[in-house]
């Protein structure tokens, strides 16, 4: 992932870098490196112009991250709203409608904090979109929640990049990543390990 977000930001900068995010933010249910590239973005931002490393701009990155992570996660959810009920088939290999109603069931319990929480785990944030339009969640709440998760992980892990760019060296950029992709799976994981436990109960 670390190899793949640093040769997107070498031949294609900040618009390789919002590509990715616009697309992975609720458009192609594919696992691409979102983590990885803002936060080596940020890195980027902090090194100087002319140095052997890539020099991008923070207010491009933080704020067309931002942008691109919002307008992407609307259209998914549109996608969803939709089209729904035709995407998610019994038979599908990834848009099953069991999923389609366990996400019925995760949001009226968990609600605009499951959007957030999506932001931060790889995959999970690309079809999460789709589920919350096609479960028919309200608009008005998974927008106001998809502005603050698009703040938090966008603006957040490239701002998190450049801080410590200047405190780290290069090699300690991919270690941190698989730190943070760590952290955001855990939550899931508490979760599902209590779902299971009451499936048994």
């Amino acid at each position: 992932m670390g190899s793949f977000a640093r040769n997107v930001i070498e031949n294609w900068g900040t618009i390789g870098l919002l590509v990715v995010v616009f697309v992975e933010s609720g458009l192609l249910p594919v696992p691409l490196p979102g983590d990885s590239l803002l936060f080596l973005a940020g890195f980027f931002c902090s090194t100087k112009a002319g140095s052997h490393n890539p020099h991008l701009n923070l207010a491009s990155v933080a704020i067309g991250a931002f942008i691109v992570a919002v307008v992407g996660a609307q259209l998914g959810y549109g996608i969803g709203a939709q089209w729904g009920t035709r995407i998610f088939k019994p038979d599908a290999k990834i848009f099953k409608t069991k999923y389609l109603e366990k996400a019925q069931e995760f949001f009226d319990r968990r609600g605009a904090f499951a959007v957030v929480l999506a932001r931060f785990v790889p995959f999970v944030r690309t079809i999460v979109p789709m589920l919350a339009g096609a479960s028919s969640m309200k608009l008005r709440v998974y927008s106001a929640a998809n502005v603050i998760g698009a703040l938090l992980w966008a603006v957040g892990v490239s701002l998190l990049g450049y801080l410590l760019g200047s405190h780290i060296g290069e090699s300690w950029v991919e270690p941190i990543t698989v730190g943070i992709v760590t952290l955001s799976l855990i939550p899931p994981f508490l979760e599902w390990r209590k779902h299971r436990a009451q499936a048994k109960a």
